[in-house]
């Protein structure tokens, strides 16, 4: 039986040769992911099992990156108890502050991810990592709880996308355009409990920062999963992260995990992205997109730059690019958030840092903040912010009568200096 990527992943850690779409499963997991919202929980109903360990003192991860700095008791409280339990139950990857990052951002930096891992985390966006040619994906508290307890979770195999994107993309169009352009075109109930599998010529091209990304919002159109077979840049990527004893191992997972040419999907999308501009999601749906060039009368309050979307060094370099030797727009505030604590040492040795602050940009250490309407930056009744997170329901970056629209690095920068959405063209 021809088998995906993603398949493959599964059956491997299933213990089984095959599988098909419906399938129950149980697989063993590489990676168990808690952040300071939902690890608290977890660690209740962990507790509620009653063993005497966790499965693995080096494959928990937990991430207090929500509120960081803790930015009232609660949050205070929640990262207490994720310290205790780290310290507990011997866990090595506990990020304290100054050690910490956005989770889908400091996890692949670390090189805790390689191809063929399957991974959960009690986080929606835990399918970032299928940049890397991993299975990845969110669980509840529940499942994480679990997880931690035995090593394994249960599945139900997921049915197959496939999305094809072809052509050359134009100056300033990003692979949050690409997502974003995928969502809109799908809806975001398109994928809803599938593998969403991206290849093609443009994404051969395109850098992991920008696989990152696209894997990132695969859940914004309900996918189980989005993955990128990997190839020689993954393997270029995680050799400047990952300690092996051996290279050649990376090197017959590249070959492994490959999608078969007769794999079956339940329907494939084959796209020519030559034309597209720049994408903005309008409130209060990432799948409310139109091109920026319908934009222009959208004036904004606010510009976020950052998270676990867009938050990198390559993000970084763009907003640079754009804000050099400009000011933000007096009517606008802007926001940046290196992503990691590493992106922002990386920024500052690039003189990144400078530009933004004689841009008149607050600079924040590395925190989820405004995305979630958690802090740093939250909206006021009738506030609007574009920003380059991954969601723009009502309320989600602070009052229920405030507006966030979703673009790209791009056109984040340059709109804080229009004072309106507009494309860096047009600057």
């Amino acid at each position: 039986m021809q088998q995906t990527i993603s398949q493959k992943i599964l059956a491997k850690h299933a213990g089984l040769k095959t599988v098909e779409p419906g399938q129950l499963i149980n697989c063993k997991v590489d990676l168990v992911l808690g952040n300071d919202i939902t690890s608290p929980p977890a660690i209740k109903e962990f507790a509620k099992i009653g063993v005497a360990k966790v499965f693995n003192k080096k494959k928990i991860y937990l991430v207090p990156d929500h509120f960081t700095p803790a930015k009232d008791i609660k949050s205070a409280e929640q990262v207490k108890m994720m310290r205790e339990f780290a310290k507990k139950y011997g866990i090595v990857n506990f990020f304290e502050i100054g050690c910490m990052g956005v989770e889908h951002a400091l996890l692949p930096e670390m090189g805790a991810i390689i191809p063929g891992d399957l991974i959960i985390g009690a986080d929606s966006h835990t399918c970032t990592y299928g940049a890397l040619g991993a299975f990845s994906t969110g669980v509840g508290s529940t499942d994480m709880a679990a997880a931690m307890a035995i090593g394994e979770v249960w599945f139900k195999v997921p049915e197959q996308l496939k999305f094809i994107f072809k052509g050359k993309l134009k100056k300033w169009v990003e692979a949050k355009d690409l997502i974003l352009f995928t969502i809109g075109q799908i809806g975001v109930d398109g994928a809803r409990y599938m593998s969403m599998e991206f290849t093609g010529s443009v994404i051969e091209k395109l850098s992991i920062e920008g696989r990152l990304t696209m894997a990132n919002m695969a859940i914004e159109a309900g996918g189980k999963n989005g993955i990128f077979a990997p190839d020689q840049k993954t393997y270029e990527y995680l050799k400047t992260k990952v300690k092996l004893a051996s290279w050649s191992v990376i090197r017959d997972l590249w070959a492994k995990f490959q999608s078969d040419p007769d794999a079956t999907y339940k329907q494939t999308y084959d796209w020519d992205v030559s034309e597209i501009e720049p994408q903005v999601a309008f409130p209060h749906l990432p799948s409310n997109t139109k091109p920026v060039s319908k934009c222009k009368s959208v004036k904004i309050d606010q510009s976020v730059i950052g998270s676990c979307t867009n938050g990198r060094i390559e993000d970084l370099r763009i907003a640079a690019k754009i804000l050099k030797g400009k000011k933000r727009n007096k009517n606008v505030r802007l926001i940046i958030i290196p992503a990691t604590q590493a992106i922002y040492s990386q920024a500052m040795k690039e003189g990144l840092i400078d530009i933004f602050m004689k841009a008149e940009a607050a600079v924040s250490t590395p925190t989820c903040g405004p995305c979630l309407g958690g802090h740093m930056g939250i909206l006021a009744e009738g506030e609007r912010s574009i920003a380059t997170t991954n969601r723009n329901f009502v309320g989600r970056m602070g009052h229920p009568k405030s507006e966030v629209y979703l673009s790209n690095v791009a056109v984040a920068a340059a709109s804080a200096v229009a004072g309106y959405i507009v494309s860096p063209e047009d600057l």
